[in-house]
């Protein structure tokens, strides 16, 4: 790379939790550092599941690059409280944004990223030239930004998958949209009051979902159906009293009370394949195989999500086929064969992409994969930091210590009371 470009800076796209802390490790090393974010604040995607109390206790929610942005003024929260999402973003994510303010852009929708006067096919002098990240504002102008290298942190919440098993929307899943929601439902809205509805999914996301929805209370839906393609939800619930996540473990006895109440019908081996309007202003689901779910007047799906890689297509990517995570890290994570706690610490090597310079951090690392946690990608992105500042046996030395049992990713209860948790925490995860 030309001597230049050196002093451009590091563009980290996204501006949640590793973005953040991405910033701030590059800040702690004094690196040039600029933040594209396409909303009007931090950690906006938290903001939609705000209301749910996570699985781990505010010491694994927080980077040590974050902390020392925030400087002595910042009072810590309890180490082993169960935050809300809400919590962590008033506590910890908008004070870190305030101190990184000066290294943020908001309202910085990344549309391309590409090398300077390079297009994809171009080979000639392409590792000499910069990254050119192209950004659309609000007002439709587009502003050209050039950076030394680039770690894109923006995540996978934009893009839910759809309800059919095949990857792709069923017939009438377009045209119901209204209908359907990709979020957890909050137990305090009550436009869930009296309603019969379904939710699809098998993970953790789910099961929160059947605890909001069944919730004693005048909001409590009338009626819940838990849809799964398996053909048994006993492993969904966890592992009971072994399960190294205990806000997980309890989640999963609450939900297998409501069944035992009758509160959730399940429905197994379903697998979705369209989606019809039925006569009293309802809807139904029918399988592959002929089976319904009728009477429905809402369907929470989560079914996961998935990355965008649209806006990399003119650099040169190496990422799995199947996972769509870059292929350095994709074996290890495949969650096929591996649990969260199975998966070993990895850092800017395996993250790294063809076009030198251009890491993908955090969530989105993960592609398909459901069981990222906050501490891995604290780790990615401090590694990387190391390795772009000239800190090799930094960058290098990738440690992390992980639970091996139990189902990662998601959050935890509503109105778990947060000090039971932290006297029986084992596990070590985050979301």
């Amino acid at each position: 790379m030309d001597p230049s470009t050196e002093d451009l800076p590091v563009i980290v796209l996204g501006a949640g939790p590793i973005g953040l802390a991405c910033a701030a490790e590059l800040r702690g090393r004094d690196q040039s550092v600029l933040v594209l974010e396409q909303s009007d604040r931090v950690a906006e995607n938290v903001h939609q599941w705000a209301h749910v109390r996570m699985f781990s206790p505010w010491e694994e929610l927080v980077s040590a690059a974050g902390v020392k942005q925030l400087g002595a003024q910042w009072k810590p929260p309890k180490a082993s409280v169960y935050p809300t999402g809400q919590q962590w973003v008033s506590q910890y994510l908008d004070p870190l944004g305030q101190a990184l303010s000066d290294w943020i852009r908001f309202d910085r929708r990344v549309v391309g990223v590409s090398r300077l006067d390079r297009d994809l096919l171009v080979e000639s002098g392409r590792a000499e030239q910069p990254f050119v990240i192209h950004a659309r504002r609000s007002n439709g102008c587009i502003e050209r930004i050039l950076a030394r290298a680039v770690v894109d942190t923006t995540g996978t919440w934009q893009r839910p998958s759809p309800l059919g098993s095949e990857g792709y929307p069923v017939a009438g899943e377009i045209d119901h949209a209204d209908r359907i929601v990709h979020t957890m439902p909050d137990p305090a809205d009550p436009c869930w009051a009296g309603q019969k509805v379904a939710v699809l999914g098998s993970g953790a996301s789910a099961l929160t979902s059947l605890v909001a929805l069944t919730r004693q209370g005048e909001n409590a839906a009338s009626s819940v159906v838990w849809a799964v393609r398996r053909g048994s939800v006993d492993q969904a619930l966890g592992g009971g009293e072994n399960d190294e996540l205990p806000a997980r473990a309890a989640l999963g006895d609450k939900v297998r009370r409501a069944i035992s109440d009758g509160r959730i019908t399940v429905v197994t081996q379903f697998r979705v394949a369209a989606v019809y309007s039925e006569a009293e202003d309802t809807v139904a689901l029918v399988s592959s195989d002929g089976g319904t779910v009728e009477g429905l007047d809402r369907i929470v799906c989560t079914t996961g999500f998935r990355p965008d890689h649209s806006f990399l297509s003119e650099v040169r990517l190496d990422l799995d086929r199947q996972l769509e995570a870059p292929a350095g890290i994709a074996a290890d994570i495949d969650p096929n064969w591996h649990s969260c706690g199975s998966v070993p610490a990895h850092g800017y090597q395996s993250l790294e992409q063809p076009d030198a310079g251009l890491f993908i951090a955090g969530i989105k690392s993960y592609g398909r994969a459901p069981s990222f946690l906050a501490m891995t990608g604290f780790e990615q992105v401090r590694s990387i930091a190391a390795y772009l500042a000239g800190d090799l046996q930094a960058a290098q030395s990738v440690q992390l210590d992980l639970p091996e049992t139990g189902v990662c990713g998601g959050s935890g209860d509503f109105d778990a009371e947060p000090e039971a948790c932290c006297n029986t925490s084992e596990g070590r995860v985050s979301r």
